[in-house]
């Protein structure tokens, strides 16, 4: 008889989020966790719960996306209610600022595209021209020349997040097991055995959430999940009076108070390391943008590995292999925990993925390939 109902191998925010999903639907799930040598993404993750980027081309990312972002409201309250611990999530809308024209131009063909192709679920925006930014965000200065708007965005605090999804996991009779690497998997159609931290586990189901690892840990199951590392660098400065009164793509201010300033992505492999470019070229845009931070101190900067598929969108599949073995692999893993958690654990213990998430298995790149 197998030791528990589900395996999920990855204890950051994508496996955390579907891990708590399975043991909220009376699953006896246990995580197998890396630790922190892991390249973990949710240490270093921004915080946006956003939609206004994602989806260009793709209408079903969009929707899964805006999907998430509108859980995100009930799942950070469950986590509350259930662990007394905030998620710091809120909804007030988000805006991309731009300092050209060129900027603001592209901007406005994204948001219209994403706009035609949401088809009868709609999307709605707004493109803002300085003045009305200056409404909105009176901090800015005179280098933002406008920014577009949409009330479905919103951020949260990626670590608050992780620690309430661990704590309401363990409430509900999950097990966590850290310093767990994966050494091999023993693999059947609904029934596996996992080699990890000097023991086996089996599941009838088996859930890859190990970031970077999937790539491995997915060809030992049947499933080619060709993900790749892509840096990304942060800074934060010290607590300052709140001005920033909702998140912006680039520069989102906590509710402890602090600035958050990014993103980058650098084609580093798996350096994680920081530079003083990367970091003056953050800063500078920041400072134009909002000349307030002239003067604030930076307190912490540092560099991250986002999980990033060949095409950047999420991979969610079941092995034909193996059934019962899935992967879960995304980098926005703070946006999506939401749908994770309340949709794709769901279908985990259906046994099926839903069409709707069919755009995202892995026979997209075998087509690639053959092009």
């Amino acid at each position: 008889m197998p030791d528990f109902d589900a395996i999920v191998v990855g204890g950051g925010l994508v496996g955390a989020a579907v891990a708590y999903g399975l043991a909220r639907r009376d699953c006896k799930v246990v995580v197998l966790d890396e630790g922190d040598i892991a390249h973990r993404a949710s240490r270093g993750n921004f915080g946006l719960v956003w939609v206004q980027s994602k989806g260009f081309g793709v209408p079903e990312y969009q929707r899964w996306t805006r999907r998430s972002s509108d859980d995100w409201v009930e799942f950070s309250r469950e986590l509350l209610e259930a662990t007394g611990v905030a998620t710091g999530h809120e909804r007030p809308g988000g805006v991309t600022l731009c300092l050209t024209e060129d900027e603001l131009d592209a901007r406005r063909r994204k948001m219209e595209q994403l706009h035609l192709e949401a088809g009868e679920t709609r999307f709605e925006y707004d493109v803002l021209d300085h003045a009305a930014v200056k409404k909105l965000l009176p901090a800015i200065g005179p280098d933002v020349v406008g920014a577009t708007y949409t009330r479905y965005d919103g951020h949260a605090n990626p670590l608050y997040t992780l620690r309430a999804l661990h704590a309401a996991l363990l409430q509900l009779g999950g097990r966590y097991v850290p310093n767990a690497r994966v050494d091999a998997i023993a693999a059947a159609p609904h029934s596996f055995g996992v080699h990890a931290g000097g023991d086996t586990f089996s599941a009838p189901r088996l859930v890859l959430a190990a970031g970077l690892g999937n790539k491995e840990l997915g060809a030992m199951v049947g499933l080619a999940v060709p993900v790749r590392p892509v840096r990304g660098q942060i800074i934060v400065t010290e607590r300052v009076e709140p001005f920033l009164p909702m998140p912006t793509l680039m520069i989102r201010q906590t509710v402890e108070g602090t600035i958050m300033i990014g993103e980058s992505r650098e084609e580093a492999g798996f350096d994680d390391a920081t530079s003083p470019e990367i970091v003056h070229t953050l800063a500078e845009r920041a400072v134009k943008t909002f000349p307030v931070l002239r003067h604030a101190r930076i307190v912490r900067t540092w560099g991250a590995l986002r999980v990033m598929s060949a095409d950047g969108l999420p991979v969610y599949e079941q092995s034909s292999e193996f059934p019962g073995a899935f992967v879960c692999t995304c980098h926005s893993g703070v946006t999506l925990a939401a749908a994770h958690a309340l949709h794709y654990a769901q279908y985990v213990l259906e046994g099926a993925l839903p069409p709707e998430l069919a755009r995202f298995a892995t026979r997209r790149f075998d087509v690639r390939a053959a092009a």
